[in-house]
């Protein structure tokens, strides 16, 4: 019985509808991994200009988001240019003790982006992206501003990804629909 229920599982996982998000099949065929793949989205995000984002938050997050999209360096002619703008942080203190003193804190990290096309100033894709960290406040002041900073870097990473998957799944429509890329 046992066994009916794990190739059972298996059938209903592999029917599921997955794809990749980067890349294409070349091939129509039912198997993903017996073909070539057609790798246009991934290269087409390598096109990406990140602008420069203020402040330090906005250093590491432009930081993650070249290391995303353009692994291989800075595009030297940009079809995109990719605006990110960080909005203050909003700390909210958390599990308070009976002298009414924090001892934890989450930080909201919210950016607003637009990707624009770099001929003709048309925006493409906009959108917000928020990270909820949180972090705890502890007795030595190095330690807790130490936790704060790794929060800090952790938000970016989280923003970074989101903003690079979205920009995938609009490249990935794109393509899909028929518009080369």
């Amino acid at each position: 019985m046992k066994k009916f229920w794990l190739f059972f599982l298996v059938l209903f996982i592999s029917a599921c509808g997955f794809e990749p998000l980067y890349v294409q099949k070349k091939q129509e065929s039912l198997w993903y991994f017996g073909g070539e793949f057609d790798t246009s989205i991934s290269s087409e995000m390598a096109k990406i200009k990140v602008q420069t984002i203020a402040d330090r938050f906005g250093q590491e997050l432009r930081n993650d988001l070249l290391d995303m999209l353009t692994p291989l360096g800075a595009p030297k002619r940009p079809t995109y240019r990719l605006f990110v703008d960080a909005e203050p942080v909003e700390i909210t203190q958390q599990a308070m003790r009976d002298d009414i003193t924090a001892t934890r804190e989450r930080a909201r990290y919210k950016v607003k982006y637009r990707l624009v096309d770099a001929k003709t100033n048309e925006v493409l894709v906009t959108g917000d992206s928020i990270a909820y960290v949180s972090y705890d406040i502890l007795a030595n002041p190095y330690s807790t501003t130490f936790a704060k900073k790794k929060t800090q870097t952790d938000a970016a990473k989280i923003i970074a990804n989101d903003i690079t998957l979205r920009l995938g799944a609009y490249f990935h429509a794109r393509f899909k629909k028929g518009n080369q890329l």
